[in-house]
């Protein structure tokens, strides 16, 4: 669903990626915004697609193109765990959290988690579901509002760098960690 209503190759330069960087993609689904992310970090760079559905990161992998194997590592863990993404501490340059969001039940976990791994002052970009949209996005119970995520990763220390229009039916915002 990300790709076909956001832009993950224009939404991943909102980060402001470069060459040899490490990305984790939470939630990482069909992998659109993995493969978008290691086409600008390159080969001396790695994004670690991170899903709790096996079978989806096994589609990812059979999906991804052959100058993007060595970059892309599929991690089957737990994005709301402590220790469950299976990365060491500070290891990344930027983290993803796209089309996701409303789904984390435990979002003080998935928060926690974020931080564990983030090294400090790097990244956070967060994409989801402005609205429902008629059942084309989450059930309404389930979106969460722009200002409601926003709100909640200041809450948890982050800084708010900008907000910027990631689609037609999402938004995003890019924080830097504590």
């Amino acid at each position: 669903m990300s790709a076909l209503f956001s832009n993950p190759q224009k939404n991943v330069l909102q980060l402001g990626l470069r060459e040899g960087m490490k990305i984790g993609d939470f939630g990482a689904g069909s992998g659109h915004y993995s493969r978008a992310a290691a086409a600008v970090v390159g080969v001396s760079g790695k994004v670690y697609a991170i899903d709790i559905q096996e079978d989806i990161l096994k589609h990812l992998k059979l999906n991804t193109n052959e100058r993007h194997q060595g970059v892309i590592e599929t991690l089957w863990g737990d994005i709301e765990k402590p220790g469950g993404t299976h990365l060491r501490d500070m290891l990344l340059d930027a983290v993803i959290l796209a089309n996701t969001f409303f789904q984390v039940e435990n979002r003080f976990g998935c928060l926690g988690e974020i931080k564990r791994v983030l090294k400090s002052s790097s990244k956070l970009v967060v994409i989801d579901w402005a609205g429902s949209y008629s059942g084309m996005g989450p059930a309404p119970k389930k979106v969460v509002s722009e200002h409601e995520a926003e709100d909640f990763f200041i809450s948890g220390g982050f800084h708010k760098l900008k907000s910027f229009r990631a689609g037609s039916h999402h938004y995003g915002i890019v924080f830097t960690a504590p």
